[in-house]
């Protein structure tokens, strides 16, 4: 039973690109995550951005400007979404979990 609820609690009920820099997701279990588009583009998990041996940030955070927007989003399958930024990187697939745990992790 425990499993079913968490299993849920990363599906998102709404996907919600409320303007060029926030994101909202709206999950399952009633959560609600709004994620800034400079931020989540400093924590893309693709190989350009992470080395892939050692875990390590290779993308520096600063490098990120604030203005930075999302061009354009969408689903992969039934387990993460992929952003394309206005700073022309769109190699990022962001599962549903590593979104939910980013919104855990910030709040």
């Amino acid at each position: 039973m425990m499993a079913e609820s968490r299993g849920s609690a990363i599906e998102p009920r709404e996907i919600k690109h409320e303007d060029d820099h926030t994101l909202r997701i709206s999950w399952a279990d009633g959560r609600e995550c709004r994620y800034r588009a400079a931020d989540l583009r400093r924590l893309c998990p693709c190989a350009q951005c992470v080395n892939e041996w050692t875990g390590e940030r290779v993308l520096k955070a600063e490098s990120i400007n604030e203005e930075l927007h999302i061009a354009d989003l969408s689903l992969v399958g039934r387990y993460a979404l992929n952003f394309r930024w206005s700073d022309g990187h769109e190699t990022g697939i962001y599962s549903f979990r590593y979104l939910r745990d980013l919104c855990e992790s910030r709040l």
